[in-house]
């Protein structure tokens, strides 16, 4: 397989045509590579247009949802970055080469050790790899620009909303399967938030994921 190739198809034939026209975005696309956080035994599918398993019930984004989500966060080179969900580290390696800092939480131990290995052999030195549950809440008294949730949530927790610094962003799948929307959250003020729905998706939840309470009769 030719990997530049099939890169370049992946920019042209998927990522462009879904609205992804950041030059940032796109470049980014080329640098960091992507096959290097697919698993072995899939490596040749690291640029195909679907999810890509990782094991524990997981798997990695499509390349056009990465790609799209990465430009609506407009991250700025100051900006302090969470990401529930480490997953492969990919996601993780493309905030970190925007931002400042980069927290990212991973429920399965497994996972964030490979992708801890992973992001050191890149060479990436502003991301701090968390062992831990985050769907709900991940309590940091600095508060965050940006925090990405990597999974869907039935119920977007208000906590989170409470983490964001006062122009930060929040994007969330919110939603129960088939059909799940992504939502962008931006704190306009002190104890204000303006969300704008973005598109329709639909990927696997987080573990652990609020869901809205029962209504019993």
């Amino acid at each position: 397989m030719n990997i530049e190739q099939a890169r370049f198809n992946m920019v042209e034939q998927q990522i462009r045509p879904w609205d992804v026209l950041d030059h940032t975005v796109l470049d980014l696309l080329f640098t960091v590579r992507r096959e290097d956080f697919v698993p072995e035994a899939h490596r040749a599918l690291a640029f195909v247009d679907m999810e890509i398993p990782l094991g524990h019930g997981q798997s990695m984004w499509t390349p056009k949802l990465e790609a799209r989500v990465l430009q609506e966060l407009a991250i700025r080179p100051t900006d302090r970055v969470l990401e529930v969900g480490t997953g492969s580290g990919y996601f993780t390696a493309l905030l970190a080469a925007q931002a400042a800092e980069v927290a990212t939480v991973e429920i399965v131990p497994e996972l964030a050790a490979a992708a801890r290995q992973k992001l050191r052999a890149h060479g990436i030195t502003n991301v701090e790899t968390h062992t831990g549950d985050a769907a709900r809440d991940w309590f940091d008294p600095s508060g965050f620009d940006v925090i990405v949730l990597t999974g869907s949530t039935p119920l977007l927790s208000d906590a989170y909303r409470q983490r964001l610094r006062e122009g930060g962003r929040l994007f969330a799948i919110v939603g129960d399967a088939p059909v799940m929307q992504a939502q962008l959250v931006t704190r306009t003020a002190p104890g204000a938030t303006r969300s704008v729905t973005l598109f329709e998706t639909c990927v696997a939840p987080l573990v652990n994921a609020p869901h809205p309470a029962a209504f019993v009769f």
